[in-house]
C-alpha cells in the first residue's frame, strides 16, 4: 500500500513503525471473510481493510470525523484477522494508534464521555469494583429478571491450604476476576499446588493496563504496568520461574509489554523480562506432569469457547481442548470457533447491541453439540456468555479443580 503520510506523522517516535504497518497490506481482503463485524454488518469500513484505509486517511491529514471514529469504535480488536493475513500486517497496533489519534480529533457525546469515565475509575479498581458489585447483589432479589441475569451469584469459595514448595510462580489477581470469579484464582493454586508449585500473591497488584489501553488513554495503561511491574519485580528478582495469568485478555496485554513499554528507559528491560514470563495456565499445565492429579474419564461433554484473545493474541489455539481430553472431558465441535463472542473487554458495554448478536451468534455454535457446560479461558467472555446461557459457563481450570479426588 503506497502512503503519503504528513511530516508530523514521519518525524514522531512511531511514524516508521505505522508506515511499515500500511505498506506490508496488500489489499487482499482474506481478512473481511474472518471479521466478525464485517460479517455482521457487510459495510467495508466495518471489516479490517476497511479500518486501514480509515487510518491510513487520518495519518495523511485528511479530515477526521464521528464516522471515522464510529467504524473504528466497532473493531473488537479479536485480531483474528491477523491470523488470517498471509502478509503479517500488525493490525492491532495499527488499530491502537488510530484510535488514540482519531481519540485527540473528534470531540465525543458526553453521555458517551460519562461511560468511558465511569468504567476507568471502578473496573481496574478491585476495591471500587468490589463494592459496587457488592450493592448490586444486595439489590438482586428486587430486580426484574432480565437484570438479575447481569449479577453473577458468587459461588461457594474453593476451600484450600497449600503447601510450601522450593518452584514458586506469580499470579496476576486481576481487578474484576476476584470479584466476579474468585474461584479461577483459587482453583489454579489448588492444582499447581499438586503438581508441586508454590503461587505467589503479591498485594497491590490490581489491573494490569489492558483496559485503560483499549479506551485509548495510553498514558494511564503505562502507569498500571508499570504499577504491576514494581509489585512483582522483587519476586522475579527472587526466581519466580513464571507470571501465571488465568485471564486470556490479561495475559494478551502483559506478554505484549515489551512492545508497549519499549520507548521506557526505566521500564523497558524489566517488560521484557516480565513479558518473557507471563504465561497463560494453560501453557503451565500442559507443560507439568498431570499424573498427579489423577484425571479420571468424566464422559462429561463441553463447549470449548477458547476466547480471542487466547487464539488470535496469544496464539494458544489448538492448546485447550487436547488437555481437556486428558482430564476426560470430552470437547464437542463448535463451527466457527474463530469468531468473537462480542465481549471484548468493555466492548459489550460501549456496543450492546453488536455485542449481544454475536454473543447470541456465538452460544448457538457453542451449544449445537448439546454440552453439559461451556468452558472458556477468559472472564470477561465467561460473564459474557452466561449473562445469555441456559447451561453453565465457567473457566476450564475451575472444572477440573472441582473434579480433582
Amino acid at each position: 500500500m503506497k502512503t503519503q503520510l504528513t511530516d508530523a506523522v514521519k518525524q514522531a517516535a512511531w511514524g516508521d513503525e505505522v508506515n511499515d504497518i500500511l505498506r506490508t497490506c496488500v489489499h487482499c481482503g482474506f481478512c473481511t471473510a474472518v471479521c466478525p463485524t464485517y460479517q455482521l454488518l457487510g459495510d467495508e469500513l466495518d471489516g479490517p481493510r476497511g479500518r486501514i484505509y480509515l487510518i491510513k486517511s487520518v495519518l495523511e491529514g485528511n479530515e477526521v470525523t464521528a464516522e471515522t471514529q464510529k467504524h473504528l469504535d466497532r473493531c473488537l480488536t479479536c485480531r483474528s484477522c491477523e491470523t488470517t493475513c498471509p502478509s503479517g500486517v500488525k493490525y492491532g497496533q495499527l488499530i491502537d494508534r488510530g484510535r488514540e489519534l482519531v481519540e485527540h480529533k473528534v470531540s465525543r457525546q458526553p453521555l458517551d464521555k460519562m461511560m468511558r469515565w465511569g468504567m476507568q475509575t471502578v473496573f481496574p479498581e478491585p476495591k471500587r469494583f468490589a463494592s459496587l458489585l457488592g450493592m448490586a447483589r444486595l439489590a438482586r432479589p428486587i430486580l426484574p429478571s432480565i437484570l438479575k441475569k447481569q449479577i453473577p451469584v458468587l459461588p461457594p469459595r474453593i476451600v484450600h491450604q497449600p503447601q510450601v514448595h522450593t518452584r514458586k510462580m506469580l499470579i496476576l489477581e486481576g481487578c474484576v476476576q476476584p470479584t466476579l470469579s474468585p474461584n479461577t484464582n483459587d482453583a489454579t493454586i489448588k492444582i499447581l499446588d499438586k503438581l508441586g508449585i508454590s503461587v505467589i500473591r503479591p498485594n497491590n497488584t490490581g489491573c494490569c493496563g489492558a483496559l485503560d489501553h483499549h479506551l485509548s488513554d495510553h498514558e494511564k495503561a503505562q502507569q498500571r504496568m508499570r504499577k504491576l511491574i514494581d509489585a512483582w519485580w522483587a519476586h522475579i528478582e527472587a526466581g519466580a520461574e513464571a507470571i501465571i495469568v488465568t485471564a486470556s485478555g490479561c495475559g494478551s496485554v502483559v506478554k505484549e509489554y515489551d512492545y508497549l513499554l519499549k520507548d521506557d528507559p526505566e521500564y523497558a528491560d524489566k517488560a521484557a523480562k516480565v513479558a518473557t514470563l507471563a504465561k497463560d495456565i494453560s501453557e503451565i499445565i500442559v507443560n507439568e506432569d498431570i499424573s498427579p492429579l489423577q484425571p479420571t474419564t468424566t464422559h462429561e461433554k463441553i463447549a470449548v469457547h477458547v476466547p480471542c484473545t487466547l487464539q488470535h493474541g496469544q496464539k494458544l489455539n489448538g492448546v485447550l481442548e487436547p488437555l481437556l481430553i486428558k482430564f476426560g472431558f470430552q470437547p464437542t465441535p463448535v463451527p466457527d470457533s474463530h469468531l468473537c463472542c462480542g465481549s471484548a473487554g468493555v466492548y459489550s458495554v460501549l456496543q450492546p447491541d453488536i455485542s449481544a448478536k454475536l454473543r447470541d451468534n456465538k452460544l448457538a455454535a457453542l451449544n449445537s453439540g448439546a454440552p453439559q457446560f461451556i468452558v472458556t479461558a477468559n472472564i470477561g467472555c465467561q460473564m459474557h456468555l452466561q449473562s445469555k446461557a441456559e447451561i453453565p459457563v465457567k473457566h476450564w481450570i475451575e472444572l477440573i479443580a472441582e473434579r480433582l479426588p
